[in-house]
């Protein structure tokens, strides 16, 4: 028998984090700037710790949890509750979140020190760490839709912390209305399965899943089972920031760097990810849905990469690579690997968060510069920050034995082995993709810590040049210098994972039983997971066999491209832009989707809005019903005034000719008569 876990225990991990929010957010000012980020990061410590131990009791002693903690409302046979689910892949995930929003808590101590809303954004980072522990820990479909819309709120929150910053309101803005377009599918998901499954309990949904499987949807020759995953997925994507409802995460990054690295790269990016394995056995009914979810990743994997290469903004760089590996992840779901889907959302947390907070040092460094053309030979000057983003960029482009390469090599393989419709397209696409990560990834770092000091005689001015930036500070040149110790001390200790956790991790979670009952797989249908077991000779063998496969060669080929064109021949590049002038004006735009959201899609709703409200509102509203009867009872009223003279004579000759006409039309039978 399975051992289990206390419920109490489980209350701590999201109740933690929630006490120091609320100490923070209500009680700030009493407690001050040094008690607001003591209690927030003592909540996530013990969160933390509470977390760690859940997850040596699911992989050591095989413990399981699955109840309700509240319930809420009962109407007719559906229950509204609170209960959490732990297995192999919550438990992950808890470690995951926890450990990256506690660095992120310490690195804000150094970053943020000097912001006038420093206990504010405390208690934003320890409420979102709240929501996104109680969305990943939920065992229904009620409190995953309350973890799911909390973390955009308090995504939305911390985007536009700077809220006096014009370009900080429009990203907030955009990431909440883009969200809220994955949403209405996602909601839309959820209220099919309760209205055919009859219940928001995951175990029982997953029970009626092969009945949902034989059912069409109502008036339509599509599958009910179809129809569910793919709204459950266009949610996934606004999360998860896929083609087309990516344009919010590159925006994003006016939002403090701190949560960057939280919610845009470690933990609310990859909720859409985890949704999607842990609706593993619905998604399994439907190969239709799992091709869609593949192209899908695809396109955002390939094309989004693309787009990181001609960045210049550091914080912008690290983000399109983001929206690449979300791409990856998303692939992997797709060929119904799930595990590795996950394992690399493990992954890609560790050395994203890094990167993120690394680009971060660096801004520092810089007196809150982020052009990366303005940089260069800073290796001498910010020797921790330099070495520990050259780990997470070897770990991001898939070198061997470092994190990054397990997880990203096994989607590579497991889309090989698929045989759904679009894996052909998903392969070449997660291929290329992988010299495209390396080149872009590798051109930020040489001209970043190598090559010329540019930061002397800046050839490019920051956009704060002209006016105080988030910090008070003009643009000006200046000697870079190395980040206090709060700032350093959360980049060697994600570097450590960055290294070594894919090594560790790869045998337990991708053909262990770590996600034994976490992830349903139908391997007659769907063979990827199982041609890779088959093929997998421990993860010492799996890296020295990669020296000798396409990817390697391919990430290699990214690396010397990049230091070819930014170190040595910086003409190649300068020529490649001159002749591929039109490609890079597609590419600065971004495949013009801001340009069509703008001026098709809002450009429609506004004329839309407009039609409505005045056709709609001011014409039948306003003018027939409200005005129109108004106007109606006045004209009767003023008719019937016309009669009503106060004359004694007109009432007395009204009422003769009244008794007249009745006393007439009581005879016409009569007359009637006379007259045939």
């Amino acid at each position: 028998m399975a051992a289990t876990i206390s419920q109490n225990l489980l209350l701590v991990v999201p109740l933690a984090p929630l006490a120091g929010a609320l100490i923070a957010g209500l009680a700030g000012q009493a407690v001050g700037r040094r008690g607001s980020h003591i209690a927030t990061i003592l909540g996530v410590l013990i969160s933390f710790i509470c977390s760690a131990i859940v997850l040596k009791a699911v992989a050591v002693d095989g413990a399981r949890f699955n109840a309700t903690v509240y319930e809420w409302m009962v109407i007719g046979g559906l229950k509204m509750e609170v209960g959490f689910l732990v297995d192999g892949l919550t438990a992950m995930m808890m470690c995951v979140v926890t450990f990256v929003s506690l660095m992120v808590h310490v690195y804000t101590i150094g970053y943020m020190e000097e912001d006038p809303g420093y206990q504010r954004f405390f208690s934003y980072i320890s409420l979102f760490t709240f929501s996104m522990l109680m969305l990943v820990m939920s065992n229904n479909f009620l409190q995953l839709f309350f973890g799911w819309e909390a973390v955009g709120l308090v995504s939305y929150l911390l985007i536009g912390f700077w809220f006096k910053k014009p370009t900080a309101v429009f990203a907030n803005m955009k990431a909440f209305l883009v969200n809220r377009v994955g949403d209405f599918g996602f909601i839309l998901g959820i209220g099919l399965i309760v209205a055919f499954a009859g219940t928001l309990n995951y175990a029982d949904a997953f029970a009626k899943g092969p009945e949902l499987a034989k059912l069409g949807f109502p008036g339509m020759d599509w599958a009910l089972i179809t129809v569910i995953c793919i709204c459950l997925f266009i949610g996934a994507m606004g999360k998860s920031a896929q083609v087309p409802l990516h344009v919010w995460l590159p925006d994003s990054m006016e939002g403090p760097t701190p949560i960057s690295a939280l919610i845009h790269a470690a933990t609310m990016v990859t909720a859409g990810i985890f949704m999607v394995a842990r609706m593993s056995p619905l998604f399994e009914l439907s190969d239709t849905a799992l091709s869609f979810v593949l192209i899908i990743g695809s396109v955002t994997a390939l094309f989004m990469g693309f787009l990181g290469i001609i960045q210049n903004d550091i914080k912008r760089v690290v983000a399109y690579s983001t929206l690449s590996q979300l791409g990856y992840m998303t692939v992997a779901l797709g060929v119904s690997a799930y595990s590795v889907a996950v394992f690399h959302l493990m992954t890609h947390a560790f050395f994203k968060a890094l990167l993120f907070l690394g680009a971060g040092s660096v801004i520092i460094g810089m007196h809150h510069d982020q052009d990366i053309r303005n940089m260069g030979g800073l290796r001498k000057h910010m020797p921790i920050t330099w070495i520990t983003s050259l780990l997470g960029s070897l770990a991001l482009i898939g070198t061997p034995l470092f994190a990054g390469f397990y997880s990203k090599d096994s989607i590579i393989e497991a889309v090989h082995a698929s045989h759904l419709p679009g894996a052909g397209f998903a392969l070449f696409a997660v291929t290329a993709g992988v010299f495209v990560t390396a080149f872009y990834s590798f051109r930020m770092y040489f001209l970043v810590f190598h090559g010329e000091e540019r930061f002397h005689h800046k050839p490019f001015p920051a956009e704060d040049d002209h006016a105080h930036d988030d910090h008070g500070e003009h643009g000006h040149a200046h000697t870079p210098h190395e980040s206090p110790w709060v700032v350093t001390a959360p980049l060697l200790l994600l570097a450590v994972p960055s290294v070594v956790i894919g090594y560790m991790t790869i045998q337990p979670m991708l053909y262990g039983d770590f996600f034994k009952d976490a992830i349903f797989v139908d391997a007659a249908k769907h063979p990827a997971m199982a041609e890779l077991a088959q093929e997998f000779h421990g993860a010492g063998a799996m890296a020295l066999h990669a020296l000798t496969t396409l990817p390697f060669w391919l990430a290699l080929g990214g690396v010397v491209t990049a230091w070819l064109f930014y170190l040595k021949a910086p003409a190649i590049p300068a020529a490649f832009d001159r002749a591929l002038k039109p490609l890079r004006t597609v590419l600065e735009n971004k495949y013009y989707f801001d340009w069509f959201n703008e001026n098709v899609l809002a450009a429609g709703s506004r004329l839309t809005g407009t039609a409505l409200w005045k056709g709609g509102d001011q014409g039948l509203i306003d003018g027939v019903l409200i005005n129109g009867s108004a106007h109606g009872v006045g004209r009767i009223a003023g008719m019937v005034r016309r009669v009503q003279t106060g004359h004694l004579y007109w009432y007395a000759l009204v009422m003769l000719l009244g008794i007249f006409g009745f006393m007439t039309w009581r005879l016409w039978p009569f007359f009637g008569g006379l007259l045939r």
